[in-house]
């Protein structure tokens, strides 16, 4: 499943470009938002989800990289999103803020970490979340070479959702092109954001997208 980064398309044709990768075969859109703080840089807010909602019927993905990310759930849920990702980083027991987005929200929840941060951590949490994000660069900055020890945290958190909740997707963000999508494949990975891989591909994002899809399934 291909979540094409919007971070990396071109805003003044954002519209036109979202219905084409979704044309295309996009599972999701993915929304990243920066705060300045947990990350160095700032990015968009719930008006750019607000603005795509009527684009697209496909799920809308929020991945919060903010050092508060309570304050945004409610705007970003009244906009439109359908899954909230929050960073493992910032939350030091995330189980209240998972059961909000949840349960009184009515949203799915993923948690992210960083390539620093050791796989298990996410162990306790993962019976209770849809969606696991293994960060494979240092978040950010779109274009950046994926982490080749990713390889193997991908192997691992496979192996603790195979023992916990095996419906919980597995996410990976960060470098995804066509060099190391099979790879994360093969390691356990089924749902890939790719941002310059598919905004940024010299063949159109319509094209990136079937050669991605054609190569994670192999």
């Amino acid at each position: 499943m291909i979540a094409p980064s919007i971070l990396a398309a071109d805003f003044s044709k954002l519209g036109e470009l979202v219905r084409e990768v979704t044309k295309a075969g996009a599972d999701r859109i993915h929304v990243d938002v920066m705060d300045g703080h947990f990350v160095p840089n700032l990015s968009m807010g719930a008006v750019v989800v607000e603005g795509l909602r009527p684009v697209t019927t496909i799920p809308l993905e929020v991945h919060l990289m903010v050092e508060d990310p309570g304050r945004f759930l409610d705007g970003f849920v009244k906009a439109g999103a359908d899954t909230l990702i929050v960073h493992l980083e910032v939350l030091p027991d995330p189980r209240p803020m998972v059961e909000h987005i949840k349960k009184a929200l009515g949203k799915k929840v993923g948690l992210a970490f960083n390539p620093d941060m050791p796989v298990e951590r996410i162990e306790p949490y993962l019976k209770d979340i849809d969606l696991a994000l293994c960060m494979t660069v240092f978040p950010g900055f779109g274009g950046q070479a994926f982490i080749p020890e990713s390889l193997e945290r991908l192997r691992k958190l496979k192996a603790l959702i195979g023992a916990h909740n095996p419906a919980c997707e597995i996410e990976v963000d960060g470098g995804i092109g066509a060099k190391t999508i099979a790879d994360c494949a093969a390691a356990g990975a089924n749902v890939f954001v790719a941002g310059s891989a598919v905004f940024g591909a010299k063949q159109g994002p319509a094209a990136a997208m079937k050669d991605l899809i054609a190569l994670a399934k192999q």
